[in-house]
């Protein structure tokens, strides 16, 4: 047997045994389907699933911060799923994290973390997260959510109280709900006194500090029109070009870093992520076909500098990441920098953020209309508050793009419009992890923006559970054939899909999918229309 300490992760589905009784296979169906998000977010972040039980999932991580972040997406995930069902047929997980000593044997975990994480999934609120003291000391500095203290909690079968914090969840309008704090437990008598369970959180705590996580990608971000002056000292920018305006905001905490790059990737110029393209070009120029010893810096945000024809690999370390950390404070982004390369290989360990494939704009004429920022799909009002008094006014070449999850990312002044886009999707994804949409280019919406129904999420044929299993292939292979005009879909209770494609409108779209579904299904309701999942406004 192995002893080690670990962030242990416990999820349960609140009201299972009532969800079962009222529609079994409904329900089975609905789990399978829940159960691959949960799955799928977990190796994400790195986890292991270590064991199983009907609606349940125990999972360990290396680090609290990864288990938390998982934690979050997963809820919002799942969340928008819900959105689709009447309140008394939603499946909602609770979790509890904790950090403990665990004993492994034969895969599986044993101990006290075990135990522990499985009484703070309890103690969460339905849709909730709930974690230990240990945990949140991890995490609150390096995630961008609230916690709300509860105190010390008594659970079956531990003897010492628990301290527990609720992680503060997004509402459906965008607003964070405040936990409801539980009954603390009682003080302790001589026999248990109250100091030894804040000695032994603080003690597991330095225990794993080694396995936080530093955030990455996650804070606002917003770059200042300032021009920059090009060095040609040995200490110099990677970049002489103005800083062109950036937001990006997440309406939820990103998910994890885009996977890592290989520590042999060759430095590529054209390949750096993020930073621009005249960025790329002084970078070609001035840093690849110089000598060692040299290194290149950047921030999360594109903010880049380099040193060449440095006296050793430390210097060359130290003075890129000072240059890099003094561009970032003169435009107002204290930011942290980072490596992306050391000589000639690249040691950037958070990897290139995931875009889509390209073509990244369709102009059609179909589906294309003025921007509006109130009608960006997907954001809280206080993102398109933010989006209205910055993108209008600001200066083309300028593009927008939106994440899945409500986040969103903006750059303005780019030299063309393949440079805004590309700069955009990567500054997005940076920010949620996964693949972003742009949405608008100048001053014009190039997607179907839907208005009828209320955006929720993003369309994807192959992982929609409302669309029978035999009929995606043939939804996805003729939604694909039809890159035009405006599409919809429609099912009813039986997956049959219904399709509208290349209408002229959205409301012909609409009226076209839900008459081809009720030909061959009941109870059809429209779930898609153009890029978007879409419900009830």
């Amino acid at each position: 047997m192995k002893r080690k300490i670990a962030a242990i992760f416990a999820a349960d589905i609140a009201g299972y045994s009532r969800l079962v009784a009222e529609d079994e296979e409904e329900t089975l169906r609905r789990l399978a389907s829940y159960r691959q998000v949960t799955d799928d977010f977990i190796a994400r972040y790195g986890g292991r699933i270590f064991n199983t039980a009907g609606d349940a999932v125990l999972a360990e991580f290396p680090s609290a911060v990864e288990a938390v972040r998982c934690a979050i997406d997963i809820q919002e995930s799942l969340r928008t799923r819900n959105m689709a069902y009447p309140p008394s047929r939603q499946m909602s997980f609770r979790i509890g994290i904790t950090i403990g000593d665990v004993v492994e044997r034969d895969g599986d975990l044993l101990g006290d973390g075990v135990n522990i994480a499985a009484r703070l999934e309890g103690l969460a609120e339905v849709g909730g997260i709930c974690v230990s003291r240990a945990v949140h000391e991890q995490v609150a500095n390096k995630l961008s959510v609230q916690f709300a203290d509860i105190g010390a909690q008594e659970v079956k079968n531990i003897p010492t109280p628990v301290h527990a914090y609720m992680v503060a969840m997004r509402r459906e309008d965008g607003t964070y709900a405040t936990p409801q704090v539980k009954k603390p437990a009682k003080p302790q008598g001589a026999a248990q006194p109250n100091w030894m369970w804040p000695v032994a959180a603080t003690l597991v705590s330095l225990t794993a500090i080694g396995v936080g996580g530093w955030l990455y990608f996650a804070k606002i971000e917003m770059l200042s029109d300032s021009k920059v002056a090009s060095s040609v000292s040995t200490l110099a920018p990677a970049a002489a070009s103005p800083a062109p305006v950036q937001v990006a905001t997440a309406a939820a905490p990103p998910p994890s870093s885009p996977p890592p790059i290989p520590p042999t990737e060759k430095f590529v110029a054209e390949t750096v992520p993020i930073v621009s393209d005249r960025s790329r070009i002084t970078l070609a120029r001035e840093y690849a076909p110089a000598g060692d010893f040299k290194a290149m810096a950047m921030t999360n945000g594109g903010i880049n500098a380099f040193v060449v024809n440095q006296p050793s690999e430390e210097g060359a370390k130290s003075g890129a990441l000072e240059q890099c950390q003094k561009r970032a404070e003169n435009l107002q982004q204290p930011r942290k920098c980072e490596l992306y390369a050391v000589g000639n290989a690249v040691v950037y360990r958070h990897g290139h953020p995931p875009v889509p494939p390209t073509p990244w704009i369709r102009r059609d004429p179909l589906t294309e209309k003025p921007f509006v920022a109130r009608e960006v799909p997907l954001l809280r009002e206080a993102g398109k508050g933010r989006i209205e008094t910055g993108y209008p006014p600001a200066k083309n070449a300028k593009a927008l793009a939106i994440g899945p999850g409500g986040q969103f990312h903006y750059l303005s002044g780019q030299e063309s419009a393949d440079e805004a886009a590309r700069r955009t999707l990567e500054g997005c994804a940076a920010v949620s992890g996964v693949p972003c949409m742009v949405v608008a280019l100048d001053d014009a919406f190039v997607v179907p923006v839907p208005t009828t129904l209320k955006a929720i999420g993003f369309f994807q044929v192959a992982t929609n559970s409302s669309i029978a299993s035999e009929a995606k292939a043939d939804v996805a292979q003729r939604l694909s054939n039809a890159p035009s005009g405006w599409n919809a879909v429609a099912v009813g209770t039986s997956g049959r899909p219904g399709l509208a494609l290349q209408a002229s409108n959205e409301q012909d779209a609409v009226n076209e999918a839900l008459g081809n579904c009720v030909k061959r299904d009941t109870d059809c309701h429209v779930i898609a229309i153009g890029p978007f999942a879409v419900g009830p406004n």
